[in-house]
């Protein structure tokens, strides 16, 4: 097994100013190309600390991967660190230089003289390509190590590993078949509920069920070697039915994708209208590129199930929707959902503790609250429940 591990760089990581997301994504992208991450850590912005680990990891890891450090400021200082650990000193790549001041000249900009900074890397190393930014990354052997260094930037870090880094490794090392991973993705039953259930099947040899709690949503994973996949499948197919009605999808599409998908080929169009969730309704659904006529955010007002299926169908005949959907206010912990459809309108009121979760993860539930109603309307089962531990005390349908 090729022992693969990442270091982020940078006192914003290290103390949490900033989320590292690029240590996530890594994750993802290595894990699919059959190089799980063994281990990956972080650390500041301090010479003697990076050159500690860089020269302590290069005796461990079969390859490195460090992110940030190459910017043309005072604390970006793994170049430097490299050069250190490795006993050479920087030298300049001319190459990269006028890459730079071109990249500059093109915007009618002059580079500042720190930023030939960012053309400087360790004597020996090879440099790696940055189509997007001005800092290139390198390559280098320490001890038993291949080390890769990037931009902390991540629109320029992702390009780098897709383009010059993941090439480099496929050439190198006979990488292992990548792992098959099974993902299915659960709202309105909780995590030790649908553990009760799966936890007794017996699972095949080298395989791993996980779970993955994300308020609102719990997914689970199956884990295992390609050439498990069809105990793996048959596994799966349990599972399924242990979910049932509470799977909202299955692999990595989203429901806000999956209702996109499935609006589109019916002809359909939606609008929406909010309250309690003021916007992130609509922003989930609009980023996902679900067929809108209209939406709108309106004040709190409290309303009967009633006066919400007359708004729903009022809203969408002045837009031309096909189809409506709203969500209104909280009162007395109660908050209510209507749905317009060709078929009939539904209406539903929820009784939700408005003190057990912080007022984001409340208008992420309620997102998904409304966008799972559509979802079960469309699958043709009962739209007015799959809430699991949230009450419905009203339905209605007209």
């Amino acid at each position: 097994m090729i022992r693969v591990e990442m270091l982020a760089t940078g006192d914003e990581v290290l103390h949490g100013q900033i989320v590292d997301t690029n240590a996530a994504w890594l994750a993802g992208v290595l894990f699919e190309n059959g190089l799980p991450m063994t281990s990956r850590q972080t650390t500041g912005d301090n010479l003697d600390e990076l050159v500690t680990v860089l020269s302590e990891r290069s005796k461990v890891a079969d390859v490195l991967i460090v992110n940030g450090g190459l910017g043309p400021t005072s604390d970006d200082l793994s170049a430097l660190a490299a050069a250190k650990a490795a006993g050479v000193k920087l030298v300049m790549h001319q190459e990269w230089l006028a890459k730079m001041e071109a990249f500059f000249a093109e915007r009618g900009r002059k580079m500042a003289d720190s930023n030939r900074k960012q053309a400087e890397i360790p004597e020996g190393a090879e440099m790696l390509d940055n189509p997007v930014g001005t800092a290139c990354g390198f390559a280098m052997q320490l001890n038993r190590c291949w080390i890769f260094f990037t931009p902390g930037v991540p629109s320029e870090y992702k390009v780098m590993v897709e383009e010059q880094i993941l090439p480099r490794l496929k050439a190198r090392f006979d990488l292992p078949e990548p792992p098959v991973c099974l993902r299915l993705t659960t709202f309105g039953r909780g995590e030790s509920d649908l553990a009760a259930e799966i936890e007794p099947l017996p699972l095949p040899e080298g395989v791993v069920m996980g779970y993955r709690a994300s308020m609102p949503i719990i997914e689970l994973k199956l884990n295992g070697p390609a050439s498990k996949l069809v105990e793996m499948e048959q596994f799966w197919q349990r599972v399924r039915e242990i979910a049932g009605e509470s799977t909202i999808f299955e692999g990595m599409e989203g429901l806000p994708a999956q209702l996109a998908r499935r609006l589109s080929e019916k002809g359909y169009t939606l609008a929406v209208s909010e309250q309690f969730t003021a916007g992130l309704l609509h922003w989930q659904l609009a980023s996902a590129q679900v067929p809108l006529a209209a939406g709108n955010v309106l004040p709190a007002q409290p309303e009967s199930l009633q006066a919400m299926i007359e708004r729903s169908r009022q809203l969408a005949a002045t837009s031309g929707a096909s189809l409506a959907l709203l969500v209104g206010g909280i009162y007395d912990e109660q908050l209510g959902f209507a749905l317009h459809t060709p078929e009939g309108s539904w209406a539903q009121r929820v009784k939700f503790n408005v003190n057990r979760h912080g007022l984001k993860t409340r208008q992420d539930t309620v997102a998904m609250m409304a966008q799972n109603m559509l979802r079960r309307w469309l699958n043709g089962i009962e739209v007015s429940t799959g809430h699991g531990w949230i009450d419905v005390v009203e339905t209605l349908k007209d």
